[in-house]
């Protein structure tokens, strides 16, 4: 089983920068990917972004294309989203996600395992 906590999630505002972090624990030889994914009230879960093992290839969504980073450590223990020019449309709960696959996948059906979720609120 793998273990995925998110943290790092609050209230800012607009313009401004936050960096969320995945801590992986657990059997995780066997994850190939790791993704970023966020749900707003009354929306479908949208890809964010995602990051090879290796940490050597990485894809985001066009919304936030320039704006988000995504990075992990060397231990490949830890998965960061650096996200700076926060809109007020970044709201959302942003969820931490592992997957087998070594494919670059960016539907949420695709991912094996998930964190629950940190809050993230910007402001006007």
């Amino acid at each position: 089983q793998v273990q995925l906590v998110e943290s790092g999630g609050g209230l800012v505002q607009a313009g401004d920068s936050l960096r969320l972090s995945c801590a992986l624990s657990g059997r995780t030889f066997g994850i190939n990917t790791m993704g970023w994914f966020r749900q707003a009230p009354g929306k479908e879960r949208e890809f964010v972004a995602r990051i090879s093992r290796n940490g050597a290839t990485t894809y985001y969504s066009d919304s936030v294309k320039g704006r988000f980073t995504i990075s992990r450590d060397s231990a490949e223990s830890t998965v960061y989203l650096e996200m700076s020019s926060l809109k007020p449309e970044d709201t959302a709960v942003y969820y931490c996600a592992a997957a087998r696959t070594s494919v670059m996948v960016v539907t949420p059906e695709r991912y094996d395992y998930w964190g629950q979720g940190t809050q993230v609120t910007v402001s006007s």
